[in-house]
């Protein structure tokens, strides 16, 4: 919509229709239009999206769903700047700007036979990549306000605040489902959040189950980054050989978390390490630790 109302066609229509949500059989009907008596149920002549758009711009939203067909009839009216109606013997003309919209990669369905490689090409003339929510943490707070006011006006009730320890767990979430997930987010807690300020603990559960997984997966990686660091700055001090100093250090950090988990339990700590009860006894006497036995 910002697009069409920068350009020279702005006092034109805006027409959008959504791929994927049209039935097959229905889809060229709602592009084209169909003459009367095209089909069972056409009492009337129907202008399609292409004569409504006339003027203007044709919004193609998840034109990766598109079926094959579609896209032939597609790819024939932006070569040929005309269509056909459906059941219709007269060409129309139009004067339609083109905008296509997927979440799928085109490419790959492209190679898969799923999508026409001609028609690929021909709406690839100028690509606009909105990156992933995860990838702009700095629109978060915006955008969560801006859902919060437009929830709380459609649903006629005061807009929930969030502070700032749930705004920021906001926006260290991944977010697989993008702005969509984020604006359904925000009518949820209008609903349900019981207070005028909202805290952690109100966010649905699915949330924080999962950023709970993905948590442990970044802590997960975050000792694998340090380890690494930590081995090139011993590389660029010219210290080796490297696992003289690297393996004792490893060694004690395991055996202190068994320990500890066992509350001193030596044979579990052992059992958990995958050592036997012995080779823990001597690694503790190698590593200085205090022993009984």
């Amino acid at each position: 919509q910002y697009v069409h109302q920068q350009s020279l066609r702005a006092k034109g229509p805006f027409v959008a229709i959504n791929c994927a949500a049209i039935p097959e059989n229905m889809l060229e009907a709602m592009l084209f239009g169909h003459e009367k008596g095209a089909f069972t149920g056409a009492g009337q002549l129907r202008k399609g999206r292409f004569e409504q758009a006339d003027g203007g711009t044709l919004f193609l939203d998840e034109i990766g769903d598109m079926p094959a067909e579609a896209q032939t009839r597609l790819l024939r009216v932006l070569s040929d700047g005309e269509f056909y109606r459906v059941g219709g013997h007269t060409p129309v003309v139009v004067n339609v700007r083109i905008i296509a919209a997927t979440h799928q990669n085109l490419e790959a369905l492209v190679d898969q036979k799923h999508f026409r490689e001609d028609l690929f090409h021909r709406l690839n003339v100028i690509r606009i990549h909105i990156p992933d929510l995860c990838d702009r943490k700095e629109d978060i707070p915006k955008l969560t306000e801006h859902f919060l006011q437009q929830a709380a006006k459609e649903l006629n009730t005061d807009t929930k605040i969030l502070d700032k320890q749930t705004l920021h767990y906001l926006s260290e979430y991944p977010w697989p489902g993008n702005v969509r997930q984020l604006r359904n987010i925000c009518r949820w807690l209008t609903v349900m959040a019981p207070g005028h300020r909202v805290d952690i603990s109100d966010l649905p559960p699915e949330l924080l189950e999962s950023n709970a997984t993905t948590s442990h997966m970044k802590t997960d990686s975050d000792w694998v980054t340090s380890l690494d660091s930590w081995l090139q700055s011993q590389l660029n001090l010219g210290k080796k050989p490297l696992l003289d100093d690297a393996l004792p250090l490893f060694e004690k950090a395991v055996i202190d978390a068994a320990l500890n988990y066992t509350k001193g339990r030596k044979k579990d700590a052992a059992e958990l390490i995958g050592w036997g009860r012995n080779t823990l006894t001597r690694k503790l006497k190698d590593l200085g630790y205090q022993t009984d036995d």
